[in-house]
């Protein structure tokens, strides 16, 4: 059958749960300061459900998301505290590879904030050469509009390493980012230097419109839903917490891996979660996976 990379779930509203505590506006960077055992913990559970990658606990580490905080000045320790949780899960389950997460400046789905190619490139590099050494590969997640994916594509590649692009779409209309704009517009920047296209933190119900455009590329493809119910007008507002976002009651492990296995069946060969898919909905993706005779890497 089919080799098929299985990536974890999300890390970061898995710490959130983990947490108990109330959200704020760090997210996961947040938890990871006050209890970074937990973020060692779902790195090692994800594995032990079956992912193959664990993605560093990196997605809003960059400097203007700590702007204006009291941990404004611990950058360079958050980051490496970060990928050593990330090695340590690994190492302790002597195999799996480490994946660099580039999450978007300023603001998740806000295309309209994100800054022009000169102010975001630098920044973007910064980060990237963060993972070099540390890192097998960079995934730039959640891209939502056209010139977002150029400069992260841009600035990723001053680290050396494998670049995945992973596009967020519009929820009714696969077709299209975040932004409105065309995803094979975005898919065609990709064609000029990533190493694989992906989208992510979308419905599950748009993706298989996105994926016969993510394989026009010729790239390896494939996607990591959220299960959000939507996303809300207050987490589209300045400075927002998740506790805006509500999770899908009908998204259990067993509706979650039906939509994979269908992703699958598209041709998709990299699959996994993003937020709100836990352990057991990545276990029961390998379950399955394992039971249509695919072979998991």
């Amino acid at each position: 059958m089919t080799v098929i990379t299985l990536l974890d779930g999300g890390l970061g509203q898995e710490l959130v749960h983990r947490a108990g505590t109330q959200p704020t506006p760090l997210w996961s960077t947040q938890v990871m300061l006050d209890r970074p055992d937990l973020v060692l913990a779902a790195h090692q559970d994800f594995f032990a459900s079956g992912a193959r990658i664990a993605v560093a606990n990196t997605y809003a580490l960059h400097p203007d998301r700590l702007k204006g905080t009291e941990y404004e000045s611990r950058y360079d320790e958050l980051f490496d505290t970060a990928l050593a949780l990330a090695e340590a899960a690994r190492d302790k389950r002597g195999s799996g590879r480490i994946a660099g997460s580039i999450g978007p400046l300023v603001a998740s789905y806000r295309p309209d904030l994100h800054p022009t190619d000169a102010i975001a490139i630098p920044l973007y590099q910064q980060v990237a050469a963060r993972f070099v050494e540390r890192c097998d590969l960079i995934i730039c997640e959640t891209v939502a509009s056209v010139d977002h994916a150029r400069s992260a594509l841009s600035g990723a590649a001053v680290s050396g390493l494998p670049v995945w692009l992973a596009f967020t779409v519009d929820d009714e209309d696969g077709s299209r980012l975040r932004s409105g704009e065309p995803l094979q517009e975005a898919v065609s920047i990709a064609m000029a230097g990533a190493d694989a296209v992906l989208v992510n933190c979308s419905a599950p119900e748009a993706i298989p419109a996105s994926l016969p455009i993510l394989q026009s590329s010729s790239l390896p493809f494939g996607a990591y839903a959220n299960a959000f119910e939507q996303i809300t007008n207050d987490f589209l507002k300045d400075k927002p917490t998740v506790d805006a976002l509500t999770k899908r009651r009908d998204m259990s492990p067993e509706a979650y891996a039906t939509h994979v296995l269908s992703w699958v069946d598209q041709g998709a060969t990299i699959v996994g979660g993003c937020c709100e898919v836990g352990p057991d909905h990545i276990a029961e993706i390998a379950r399955r996976l394992e039971a249509a005779g695919h072979t998991i890497i």
